[in-house]
């Protein structure tokens, strides 16, 4: 018996409908990646984290048609010797003002807890490809339950600047961590706040499944990750986030969190819930005052307007995922589609995921926050 998509007058039946129009821009048909980041002269740079798959190396510069290591191979084989020298499962990748890559390293393979002086902030200075800073994460600010997940900058701070990190434990508390980029020194906020928190009432559902832990033989269990997606005002007053076990957007003054000695209740009064944005990944901005967010529930990525309205920009069938999204000076926002959902773990055992994965862009006409 044939069946048709059709309708009972023959037509083509109703669909879903796409919005937006996404470009292709690579393909990867070996390690899942999750960041990217492109610089201003159009270097695009990709990440990919040590979870189970075969990764030779975990930060890649796409050259030529192809992704090489970055800055070299043997800074992207790990030894638990070095763990401050050598890379061990990145993260994400940044882009900064003064033209250098920042790769953040978990140190935490598989959402292990991080190996003792691994978890670090590193930087390439972009025009010698060459690490040129190396900021390894203390016990105080990384926990043994942290997962360091995504990274932003404001260079006008201090004497070197300021990084704002996302905590995305899955098993302990969530939080910002701070670093002072000219001394080194970092410090912990929100820590375990309801904003850097799993929702306990979220249940996800993605291609129509519930988002669980799936083990034979076992009940589903939740999935629950904290403070994940990350982004800074064009003005460098707000950041943003979000937990990715969450449908909403959450943001803090810059000053409260500088501030070390500023109470947490006192940061805590000032968290201001902006509302449901749909389920993230990844958090972006732009220099025209604009949020970004996938939205992995819908196949989607949502722009934020000035006045706080949320319009899908993109919507498509191929946007299995959405995880980390980069605004490039070319006017375009850049995001990998890595079909994290369909890993083994979600699945009884099975790896779902159909290679390639894939990085897209979608025009915006805006540029990237850069606060220098």
């Amino acid at each position: 018996m044939t069946s048709k998509a059709s309708s009972a007058s023959g037509g083509p039946l109703a669909t879903d409908r796409s919005i937006g129009t996404i470009e292709p821009v690579f393909e990867f048909y070996d390690a899942m990646p999750t960041g990217v980041s492109v610089a201003a002269d159009g270097r695009i740079f990709i990440n990919f984290p040590r979870w189970g798959d075969d990764v030779p190396f975990t930060v890649g510069e796409i050259r030529n048609g192809q992704v090489v290591p970055y800055p070299d191979a043997p800074t992207n084989i790990f030894d638990p010797a070095r763990p401050g020298e050598t890379l061990g499962s990145v993260q994400s990748v940044v882009v900064d003002a003064a033209n250098r890559l920042w790769i953040l390293d978990t140190a935490a393979p598989g959402f292990s807890s991080p190996v003792a002086g691994g978890a670090k902030l590193v930087a390439a200075d972009l025009a010698t490809n060459k690490v040129v800073k190396t900021i390894v994460l203390p016990s105080s600010t990384v926990l043994p339950t942290t997962y360091i997940n995504d990274v932003r900058f404001d260079l006008r701070r201090g004497k070197a600047g300021i990084a704002y990190i996302t905590d995305s434990s899955i098993s302990g508390p969530g939080g910002i961590i701070v670093v002072d980029l000219d001394s080194g020194e970092s410090w912990r906020k929100l820590t375990g706040h309801k904003s850097t928190s799993p929702d306990p009432a979220f249940i996800p559902v993605v291609e129509g499944e519930r988002l669980a832990a799936r083990e034979k033989g076992k009940p589903p269990a939740p999935f629950s990750v904290a403070s994940d997606g990350i982004a800074i005002s064009a003005d460098g007053t707000t950041l943003y986030y979000c937990p990715l076990s969450s449908r909403h957007l959450y943001s803090v003054p810059t000053a409260l969190l500088l501030d070390r000695h500023a109470s947490e209740a006192a940061i805590a009064e000032a968290v201001v819930d902006l509302g449901e944005k749909g389920a993230s990944d990844g958090l972006e901005a732009d220099d025209k005052g604009r949020i970004y967010a996938g939205d992995y529930e819908r196949n989607s990525v949502r722009q934020r307007q000035a006045d706080g309205e949320w319009k899908t920009i993109a919507h498509d069938p191929r946007i299995l995922w959405p995880d980390t999204l980069s605004v490039a000076s070319d006017g375009y926002l850049y995001f990998t589609a890595n079909q994290l959902h369909r890993q083994a773990q979600f699945h009884e055992g099975q790896d779902q995921r159909v290679k390639p994965y894939t990085l897209f862009r979608v025009r915006i006409d805006a540029g990237p926050v850069l606060l220098k």
